[in-house]
């Protein structure tokens, strides 16, 4: 990039201006994170729209470090976004306005322009799949009071809720060692996530009717769609993303329960995919396979960073063989692939994200047809239709 584009993408980005954050931290931004140096004060060129901005305090030799601590912003044009470092709370903070404000100009007369590392645009791809739903109501909607998420604060939602092995792990984890000194410090608010029931409860119907609704989750849908999210597909998937980004890049449980609960919801219906929301299905499957094909990829940069944290506990146990996405997902290939009728797009993003995992796990999904319902040729493939193009 030659020094006059360089510099129109200074002027047209956001600033993130970092005061006084200690050598050794870490400090991230969306897929990117930066270890502290003595002359570094912030991140420029940050593209306009939605990022996850995330930190963790580091001992004085840099190699153990705090739980991550991160929230969201929605930046505009040539922002600055100004955070001041507290010492002895280890935490970044918002400054008064007056100062915020002397400090924009600063920085836009480039007097820290040495100090700022540059946001990677070769990476802001990455993101974009991440985040392409998520919008700065959807950040308003669901961030908790003070925009910051860290399990750190989420000892009491471990304890109450309903455990896997993998989370009972966490737990003991959440009650020792470098977590416990946060646990006991006053509880903040968790996100506003959508609370979405584990089992459907329905008054004057039959037991074989209730069975069937438990069953397929088709109905559970629309109720959720049309009372929480306006009827629009759109902010359901913004949910999604927004919880899938706070658990892989923020390491919150919380996130991580309501991903798996929204994503066991989508995967669970056998209705909707066919008859009423083959779109909304076709736009899931393609999240979730970026989602996941991100969160698989071994040589990351960034996964150093991660085993540091909740994730060395979280890595193997929602990937595994026997987790709950592989159970789902073979439930739905099933479905998908061995359908009669099915809407074109949403078949080639459910063959996609299936090669994925096969290649990238080695899970095995055994399908009733010989050729996994694939072959034109056999009397069982389902009949496209309506088959856009899926890069």
């Amino acid at each position: 990039m030659n020094p006059q584009t360089a510099l129109e993408f200074v002027k047209r980005g956001a600033t993130l201006l970092l005061l006084d954050v200690p050598q050794y931290t870490l400090i991230g931004i969306d897929t990117q994170t930066f270890s502290v140096g003595p002359a570094f004060k912030g991140i420029k060129m940050i593209p306009p729209g939605p990022h996850f901005v995330f930190y963790s305090s580091s001992s004085r030799d840099g190699h153990e470090f705090s739980p991550i601590i991160g929230f969201f912003i929605h930046a505009t044009p040539s922002e600055v976004i100004v955070r001041r470092w507290d010492q002895q709370e280890e935490r970044l903070f918002k400054l008064p306005e007056e100062e915020e404000v002397r400090y924009s100009e600063a920085v836009k007369s480039l007097e820290f322009d040495r100090h700022l590392g540059p946001y990677s645009l070769e990476r802001y791809g990455d993101w974009k799949q991440l985040s392409n739903y998520i919008t700065k109501s959807t950040i308003e909607h669901i961030e908790p009071i003070g925009g910051e998420i860290t399990v750190a604060c989420e000892s009491e939602m471990v304890v109450n809720s309903p455990k896997t092995s993998m989370e009972e792990v966490l737990a003991e984890q959440l009650k020792s060692g470098k977590f416990s000194s946060l646990i006991d410090k006053p509880k903040r608010s968790g996100c506003y996530y959508t609370p979405i029931p584990r089992v459907i409860k329905h008054k004057g119907i039959s037991g074989q009717e209730l069975t069937n609704l438990n069953l397929d989750k088709t109905h559970l849908l629309e109720s959720i769609l049309n009372n929480d999210y306006g009827g629009d597909e759109d902010l359901l998937l913004a949910e999604l993303q927004f919880a899938f980004v706070a658990f892989l890049i923020g390491q919150s449980l919380e996130a991580f329960l309501q991903w798996k609960t929204l994503v066991s919801l989508l995967l669970g219906c056998t209705e909707a995919p066919f008859h009423t929301r083959s779109r909304l299905f076709t736009k899931f499957i393609k999240a979730i396979y970026y989602q996941l094909k991100y969160g698989l990829q071994k040589d990351n940069t960034d996964t150093g960073v991660a085993e540091r944290g909740a994730l060395a506990l979280l890595d193997e146990s929602w990937i595994s063989a026997g987790s709950f996405l592989h159970h789902l997902c073979k439930d739905f290939f099933s479905l998908v692939l061995e359908a009669p009728v099915v809407d074109g797009g949403l078949l080639t993003a459910t063959r996609k994200l299936k090669t994925l995992l096969e290649g990238t796990l080695g899970w095995e999904f055994q399908q009733n047809s010989a050729v996994d319902g694939m072959c034109c040729e056999n009397e069982f493939a389902p009949v496209v239709v309506d088959d856009p193009s899926y890069n």
